[in-house]
């Protein structure tokens, strides 16, 4: 074949170089050898791919239309060449992330957005799903690391590293009546006569049990199905303050006050993966970029 990767390389040197002698420099081959590997090219094609009729070498028209795809074909190459190198440096071909319904996740972003500049042919993959399937997720074997807010149970087959923290505050709608919610209510523990809607997946087994006050709830699986029902009045919600600001400014949903109690429960954003698993290289890159930076103590 004419155009092989060393033809390519061939190719773009005698173009980059503006000559065989300066192309045979660069890969360090004698001209002649240089001059023989485009001549078997042309033969090849039918047609010359540079004018010999000046001192240097000049691309012919047909050259030039080959150019712009012999440089992509290059660049696609040496990144090939590179990812295979990093996998024998214990780079993984792909990583999956498991993101907590209603979990803040643009410090993720930037983390993932930083290492796939780092590992072009890295492939990455982003899944949602409530808090306790995001963690059986990783338990299952289906992703490497999880995002997800909440205690820092003891679990030994985890490991956790604490990257942010996400306030939970207690929603109602701001326009319609909630079911079974009532006008006076001043107390943490009215609410609970009226229907809760909760992010989890169909099942009862919750995790965070302190986000949970009434008996009678209701389970969707997305931060903004719960707030859709929330504002419809469907019941009431204990959402992430930063899914609810934006609503409650809309004049759509509106946080409760209690008498009894501040409205509002503090849970750390964990960065999860097993200790069974040994991190490699791109989890492991993750996980630096999340950790909070340490602050300096005051001299």
């Amino acid at each position: 074949m004419a155009l092989s990767s060393d033809g390519i390389e061939l190719f773009l040197a005698v173009v980059d170089h503006g000559s065989f002698s300066g192309a045979a420099r660069a890969l360090r081959r004698v001209p002649s050898a240089v001059s023989m590997g485009i001549a078997n090219i042309e033969a090849e094609l039918g047609y010359p791919l540079f004018d010999r009729s000046r001192r240097e070498a000049v691309p012919t028209p047909r050259a030039l239309a080959l150019l712009p795809h012999a440089r992509s074909i290059a660049s696609r190459l040496l990144l090939l060449q590179v990812h295979a190198q990093e996998l024998g440096r214990d780079l993984e071909s792909a990583l999956t992330v498991a993101v907590a319904a209603g979990t803040d996740d643009r410090r993720l972003l930037d983390a993932v957005a930083e290492v796939g500049g780092r590992h072009p042919l890295l492939r990455v993959n982003l899944v949602r799903a409530p808090q306790d399937e995001a963690r059986a997720m990783l338990h299952d074997g289906r992703v490497d690391l999880a995002l997800a807010t909440g205690s820092e149970r003891v679990d030994r087959e985890e490991a956790l590293a604490r990257v942010d923290e996400e306030m939970f505050v207690a929603v109602a709608s701001a326009t319609a009546d909630t079911y079974g919610l009532s006008t006076g209510l001043r107390r943490l523990e009215d609410l609970s006569s009226s229907r809760q809607i909760v992010v989890a997946g169909p099942g009862d087994e919750l995790t965070e049990r302190r986000l949970l006050v009434s008996d009678a709830r209701w389970h969707v699986d997305t931060v903004e199905a719960a707030c859709g029902l929330v504002e419809r009045g469907a019941g009431w919600a204990n959402l992430p303050l930063s899914a609810v600001r934006p609503r409650a400014a809309a004049g759509k949903l509106r946080v409760l006050e209690f008498d009894n109690l501040e409205n509002g429960v503090s849970m750390p954003v964990l960065l999860i993966w097993l200790r069974r698993n040994p991190l490699r290289r791109a989890a492991a890159e993750i996980i630096e970029l999340m950790r909070p930076a340490l602050v300096a103590p005051a001299d």
